[in-house]
């Protein structure tokens, strides 16, 4: 399996020493539904199969902050962010910048 950005380094400024590993995700496909499945699902596996490989990892799902703001904050979405626990970082893509960091 490969995860898009084992970044230590890169954000260090941010996040100290901790050592993360990112899945990006850019939700352009016409059912934000389907991609929200297909990311959660890979989300997860990534997560089971860092546990075992690099367990003091931490993995981050990257959204863009439009789909952050339309999508993610929708009662049923947030809920299920919150249960499956997810680690979100929202990045804004035409500034390819991160804008916030949710635990």
């Amino acid at each position: 399996m490969e995860i898009d950005l084992g970044a230590e380094k890169l954000i260090a400024a941010e996040k100290g020493e901790e050592k993360i590993a990112v899945e990006i995700k850019s939700f352009v496909r016409p059912s934000a539904v389907s991609e929200f499945h297909a990311a959660v699902g890979q989300y997860m596996n990534y997560r089971k199969a860092l546990g075992k490989r690099e367990p003091g990892r931490l993995l981050y799902l990257a959204i863009p902050k439009e789909t952050y703001s339309s999508f993610f904050t929708l009662p049923f979405i947030s809920e299920c962010v919150a249960e499956y626990q997810l680690k979100l970082i929202i990045y804004d893509a035409e500034r390819e910048a991160v804008t916030e960091w949710r635990k």
